[in-house]
């Protein structure tokens, strides 16, 4: 099985969608999670976490992320189509203006 890293991308931060949230669409939202997560079932290595404000590094310092990912979860699959159908119908696409990005994650030469 190989290993896929999934980012979310939205235009509004996780930080803020969350500080938006009433308690109940909160509940709603992560039924929604679950139910997608229990649907992947053994395709999830680690559902992952929402993510916070973030800096970017660079040789000359750093600064503040402007990319939109919101968070990740890392799935297992056959191969990239497989992962894929892993995502179909996720939750996170019901956001307007949403998407999400999966890569394979390679292996490190002589590692």
């Amino acid at each position: 099985m190989k290993k896929f890293v999934v980012l979310y991308l939205a235009p509004q931060s996780a930080q803020a969608q969350m500080a938006e949230s009433t308690p109940e669409a909160a509940q709603e939202g992560m039924k929604a999670w679950m139910t997608w997560a229990e649907r992947a079932g053994e395709g999830i290595v680690d559902l992952g976490t929402p993510l916070g404000t973030g800096k970017e590094i660079n040789a000359s310092g750093s600064s503040e992320t402007n990319t939109g990912v919101g968070g990740y979860t890392i799935l297992q699959a056959e191969d990239l189509a497989g992962a894929e159908a892993l995502l179909d119908g996720h939750p996170h696409l019901m956001m307007p203006g949403a998407s999400i990005q999966v890569y394979e994650s390679l292996d490190m030469p002589g590692m």
